[in-house]
């Protein structure tokens, strides 16, 4: 891709994290155009429909995550590399509250297939479970319910974070292993 058409793509991703966040699904691409500074054309040669670009934001949503799961699994201790990994995915979905959305309207575990997210989540949850810290039934397929369940109580709490933040270290704490 040309450096010109990587910016606009860049533009139009800004954009569009705006729009959604302010209006939801509702956004429109007439609008995440106007935001970007870019005619109508540039926006549909990049992403032809709604959910195309959706599914552009949900995937770049699961890059950022496959980052902090790889900077998780530089972490020594693996409960901490886990817990780490969980606090920072809740505060970006704390700071992309509307991309909830898009990434229920995508195919989510496609999208953090490809990042190679699914494969360093198992790697994180194997470590803790051989080191005796994360409990031995948890799987990685628990754990988009688990981000969904938070994303829920983020949700609820309208903007208290000491209730999202409790929320989470009690989930967090129900992946712990127990003593036998």
């Amino acid at each position: 891709m040309r450096a010109d058409a990587r910016r606009n793509r860049e533009r139009i991703l800004e954009a569009a994290r705006a729009e959604f966040a302010q209006h939801g699904r509702e956004a429109q691409m007439d609008d995440v155009a106007r935001r970007a500074k870019l005619g109508v054309g540039t926006l549909y040669r990049h992403f032809p429909t709604k959910e195309a670009l959706l599914e552009a934001l949900a995937q770049d949503k699961f890059d950022r995550l496959q980052r902090a799961a790889l900077d998780a699994l530089d972490v020594a201790d693996p409960w901490e590399a886990l817990a780490g990994f969980v606090h920072r995915a809740a505060a970006q979905m704390v700071a992309d509250r509307a991309l909830h959305e898009a990434v229920q309207a995508t195919n989510s575990r496609e999208a953090a297939e490809r990042a190679g997210l699914v494969a360093s989540m198992a790697t994180l949850i194997a470590r803790g479970q051989a080191a005796g810290t994360v409990r031995p039934d948890l799987s990685v397929e628990d754990i988009p319910m688990f981000m969904c369940g938070l994303g829920s109580a983020i949700n609820m709490a309208g903007g208290d974070d000491a209730r999202w933040k409790r929320y989470l270290e009690l989930a967090l704490d129900g992946l712990r292993a127990r003593p036998a």
